[in-house]
């Protein structure tokens, strides 16, 4: 790795913006972490309100079939590069919710997660650990899930394809239900 590349993610390392898409009860997690008893601005990590303007995607909690589209139509409007955070057991093998018809296992068969947080929930130590963790891989230049996106797009747009395909409305033809009430 050259000086230039070195240099670039010890800073990339130690300037997280985050964008958290909360799907659960993860969600209550985050605010102690990011408030005064646990600090994550302290290590350079900041909330941010928008996808353009976040490089770390933590998704929390369980994702449904609709969620995922938004997620995925999320995580291609951040800028490279990213990185994804899997939050809790939910996004690793859905959670209390994993035998239902509606929620996706395994996040990382539909984008690229470059770490996941173990635990339901995990605490805002685990929280910390795991951005202490990841500004290790981005440092060494080893967090490249985005790259991974990228070269292997087909095989992630097949997973993703292959998953919408399977949902059918409930009502086969809306208006003749209406018709008949």
């Amino acid at each position: 790795m050259s000086e230039w590349k070195e240099l670039t993610n010890f800073f990339r390392g130690r300037s997280f913006w985050m964008l958290h898409y909360c799907t659960g009860c993860g969600a209550m997690e985050l605010p102690p972490t990011m408030t005064s008893r646990w600090d994550m601005e302290r290590f350079g990590i900041i909330p941010m309100a928008t996808p353009r303007q976040a490089d770390i995607l933590l998704v929390t909690g369980y994702l449904s079939l609709k969620s995922l589209k938004r997620l995925i139509y999320t995580y291609e409007q951040m800028h490279a590069p990213k990185w994804v955070l899997g939050f809790g057991s939910c996004t690793i093998n859905g959670g209390v919710y994993w035998d239902s018809y509606n929620v996706i296992e395994r996040l990382d068969k539909y984008l690229p997660v470059d770490l996941y947080i173990a635990g339901c929930m995990p605490r805002p130590e685990a929280i910390l650990d795991s951005f202490k963790r990841l500004r290790e891989l981005v440092e060494k230049g080893e967090a490249k899930g985005y790259e991974k996106y990228v070269k292997n797009y087909d095989w992630y747009k097949a997973n993703q394809d292959r998953l919408f395909k399977r949902t059918k409305p409930v009502l086969q033809n809306p208006e003749e239900v209406t018709r008949s009430a």
